[in-house]
């Protein structure tokens, strides 16, 4: 069964030029404010002046259109006006994870064959000297800095006076920007994002979350990602409304600020952390209209402490690198902890079987969606994209849809685990887990056993005795969902979003039931330790 009509009317194909910086929607008065940062504030009139500044310097550089730009910088004002530069050439603009290593770097750098690189002043010299090595193979040829401050060879750069004219103009397909998946599964994929899929899914969710010239958004989050960089930043350019930045998420700072805004977006780590603070009171939200989650599962414990102390329900929403935003809890209405809500406009969804028929409510499969939201395909790796024969993408997530025809995701295809050949959704598992007092999260996993093919193990942020999270499990799943192993932590290795690294953890452990002493193989239970 499919869910979803595409009732979103194309902005950007209305225009004759579908330019995605057209459809920003500056204030009449362009010196009221944009961004507050650290201590300065840029206004509307700072991101056309710079934005265009940026522009001038790029095409002077050699820029043409469909060039790609890689950015490996810190967030500031200027990272994103770099950004809102490239739409305006037409240039093709890459974010890099200001963490990843030089390694990582390269292979980027290999793969999307930028024409200029732009990075901060420390990363600089390493990147001169990769770039050398990769100007024969690749093309890059041009590195410059780009401070948090402003300063930098980038924009002290002077280009002529002639370098920069018009926005250059843009078919709706033409590519806007070029995102690499996380890579947790093998070697990242950069997904092409078209101007109409920017276009497309921030009015989609301008609208849906009622975004207006009088919100104020505090942004917490890095903007080398799609939740920071284009959900939270379009929302706000595309509505004319205010941000407050932060470097990165703090939950002093955030508390400090929240006050005065009226939209705060995060990760659920951002929430978990926020809890913790005895300062995080419903009159410290008293102006705050909306809190967003994303990026990573909520947990529905999350959801109800968070609720309970601010008097807030935490909108959850699902979407994913090459989609955009897909689903969403309403913003008027009952939000349902653990369900990421109905298709946006303009987005239908279905869940499948391993036939590709799709399935009726109720049922566990594949998720597949369809809009003009979905990406146009994997930079230079057509093979791997993974569209059905009549148009649908493959999310490999695994989900079903409730009578109420709300979306509950149970998890990754790439995390099912098959033990003695019956099915184990991680997700279920770990949200019983999550339930016990003293869990702050965990990762069930399956690792390879000699006798069940895999077994479940249960990774577990907390101090406790194993055989409460066994006894737990046992008395509300059945017996084969029951971890045969429990490992203790302190920490789970999370990605830059939050997101925990279970390929991380299964290569970590995945000796843990063939070591000697660590488990019998006739699947009795055992304990362990780590990172104490």
């Amino acid at each position: 069964m499919e869910y979803g009509e595409a009732l979103f009317v194309d902005t950007a194909i209305a225009m004759q030029d579908a330019n995605f910086y057209g459809l920003i929607r500056r204030p009449a008065d362009l010196s009221r404010p944009l961004i507050e940062w650290s201590d300065r504030l840029y206004s509307w009139a700072d991101m056309e002046k710079t934005s265009a500044h940026f522009a001038a310097i790029l095409t002077a550089l050699g820029c043409a259109k469909g060039d790609r730009v890689a950015a490996q910088v810190e967030k500031s004002p200027a990272a994103l006006f770099l950004y809102l530069a490239c739409l305006r050439s037409g240039l093709v603009f890459v974010p890099i994870n200001t963490d990843y290593s030089v390694d990582e770097v390269e292979y980027l750098l290999r793969d999307s064959r930028p024409s200029v690189i732009v990075t901060n002043q420390n990363k600089a010299k390493r990147l001169e000297e990769l770039t050398r090595k990769l100007t024969i193979l690749c093309g890059c040829s041009t590195v410059l800095t780009l401070a948090e401050n402003g300063s930098g060879s980038f924009s002290t750069y002077i280009p002529p006076v002639s370098s920069y004219g018009k926005d250059c103009p843009c078919a709706p397909d033409d590519v806007a920007a070029i995102l690499y998946t996380s890579g947790t599964t093998g070697k990242p994929k950069g997904a092409m994002l078209s101007h109409r899929n920017l276009a497309v899914n921030g009015e989609a969710l301008r609208t849906t979350w009622d975004f207006t010239e009088g919100d104020i958004l505090l942004h917490a989050l890095p903007i080398f990602h799609t939740h920071g960089l284009f959900v939270a930043c379009h929302c706000a350019l595309l509505s004319g409304a205010r941000m407050i930045w932060l470097p990165a998420f703090d939950s002093t700072q955030v508390l400090a600020h929240l006050p005065r805004a009226t939209v705060f977006m995060g990760v659920p780590t951002y929430y978990v952390r926020l809890l913790s603070r005895a300062d995080l009171t419903a009159e410290r939200c008293a102006h705050m209209r909306l809190f967003i989650s994303g990026s990573a599962p909520l947990q529905p414990e999350t959801f109800l402490a968070f609720q309970r102390r601010t008097g807030h329900a935490i909108l959850e929403r699902y979407g994913m690198t090459e989609t955009g935003m897909n689903t969403s809890n309403p913003y008027q209405g009952e939000r349902q902890p653990g369900r990421v809500g109905r298709p946006l406009p303009g987005v239908s969804v279905r869940v499948v079987g391993i036939d590709n028929t799709p399935l009726k409510k109720g049922n566990i499969g594949i998720l597949q969606v369809r809009g003009e939201n979905v990406f146009l395909g994997y930079w230079k790796k057509p093979k791997y994209t993974n569209f059905t024969r009549d148009g649908w993408f493959i999310t490999e997530d695994i989900a079903l849809i409730g009578e109420d025809e709300t979306i509950t995701i149970v998890g990754r295809a790439s995390d099912l685990i098959i033990s003695g050949g019956y099915n184990v959704y991680p997700r279920e598992v770990e949200q019983v887990i999550n339930t016990l007092n003293g869990v702050v999260d965990s990762a069930v996993i399956g690792l390879p056993h000699p006798d069940f093919g895999e077994a479940v193990a249960a990774i577990v942020q907390a101090q406790l005795k194993d055989d409460i999270v066994l006894n737990a499990v046992r008395n509300r799943l059945a017996n084969y969902k029951v971890p045969k192993i429990v490992v203790f932590v302190d920490e789970l290795p999370r990605n830059a979003m939050g997101k925990v690294r279970k390929d991380l953890l299964r290569r970590t452990y995945a000796t843990m039931f063939t070591m000697a002493g660590s488990c019998s193989i006739d699947g009795e239970q055992a304990s362990a330790e780590s990172g104490k």
